[in-house]
């Protein structure tokens, strides 16, 4: 009977203890993180948060952060189930991007090839343009795209990415016709944004966040309410249009991956997300914190795929 009730203590202390940040188990080797996009965009800066957390506490565990980029992700994506199903190859996964890419065709894999594990955090859309143009806010940038149609560019990160189908949403949404222009990552379009390269980005929360002191111009933030760091960006519901969409990131796993080892990374990435300053450095960048484990990856995953499958309806994809 005593064991019984030790047991059930223990359970019902598990949820307090990933809430508080404590790591159920640290790995038993290094952990290799392999990044589908460059050095420098929001996928690298978070994958650097959760290095530092897990060194905290995990001090004997090391993350490896290496990148395979290419194709907008879909290059790490298509060969993520050649590393070894070992519990310590993970490897970041985004939404909508997963889902989009094989509906288009382009690709050499298929949504149900990618084993997500954890979800951890979501970025807002968020529209910018170079502090050096003449644009100096959302009617403006309106008025310019409607004056000159098909010669504005904004730049994004990737081909059939969030970016990208947030670009069509704004276009369909405000009447307006504008160049997208895909670059591997959000971090090799920041030159290119501040140098007026191109006239503006479809992006997210925090490249606009680290990036206002440093020559970037919001316009128009896709949540709820406007950002805390950003008071004078309106939402687009704001403007008119009822928009509070942008980008998932997680964690993901080759499919040789047993289910208790997926169960570990899944606990182990929860924790992570429950520690003080994992919250502190989210919330700095601007990106909004989410749990999604092992336990709701199923519907999770049929609920976003359903919707992201009629997005890419409108959007013309998989339509040569």
């Amino acid at each position: 009977m005593k064991r019984i009730l030790g047991t059930l203590a223990l359970a019902l202390l598990a949820p307090a203890a990933f809430a508080q940040g404590q790591v159920p188990a640290c790995p038993d080797k290094n952990v290799q993180y392999w990044q589908a996009f460059p050095p420098g965009g929001e996928s690298d800066l978070s994958a650097r948060h959760q290095q530092i957390v897990l060194k905290k506490k995990c001090p004997a565990v090391e993350t490896i952060i290496q990148y395979k980029a290419g194709a907008g992700g879909a290059l790490m994506w298509t060969q993520m189930n050649q590393l070894p199903g070992d519990g310590v190859n993970v490897v970041g996964v985004n939404l909508p991007h997963i889902v989009f890419q094989p509906i288009q065709g382009d690709v050499q894999y298929k949504t149900a090839d990618v084993v997500p594990v954890f979800w951890f955090h979501f970025t807002p859309d968020i529209l910018v343009v170079s502090a050096k143009s003449g644009i100096k806010d959302f009617p403006d940038f309106i008025k310019a795209a409607k004056a000159s149609p098909g010669k504005l560019s904004l730049a994004g990160s990737g081909q059939f990415s969030a970016n990208h189908a947030a670009h069509e949403r704004l276009d369909a949404a405000f009447g307006i016709k504008t160049i997208y222009v895909p670059f591997k990552g959000t971090g090799d379009l920041a030159t290119s944004v501040m140098g007026g390269q191109v006239d503006g980005a479809m992006t997210y929360t925090p490249f606009a966040i680290a990036n206002k002191d440093k020559g970037v111009r919001p316009l128009a933030v896709a949540m709820d309410k406007r950002h805390p760091l950003m008071p004078d960006v309106p939402t687009f519901k704001e403007l008119g249009v009822d928009w509070v969409d942008g980008a998932y990131r997680g964690i993901g796993v080759p499919k040789s991956t047993p289910p208790e080892a997926r169960k570990r990374l899944s606990d182990t990435w929860r924790a992570l997300n429950g520690d003080a300053e994992m919250k502190e450095l989210a919330g700095k960048s601007g990106f909004e914190l989410v749990n999604v484990g092992v336990e709701d990856m199923d519907a999770f995953m049929q609920s976003k795929t359903k919707l992201y499958t009629e997005g890419a309806a409108r959007m013309g994809l998989g339509k040569k």
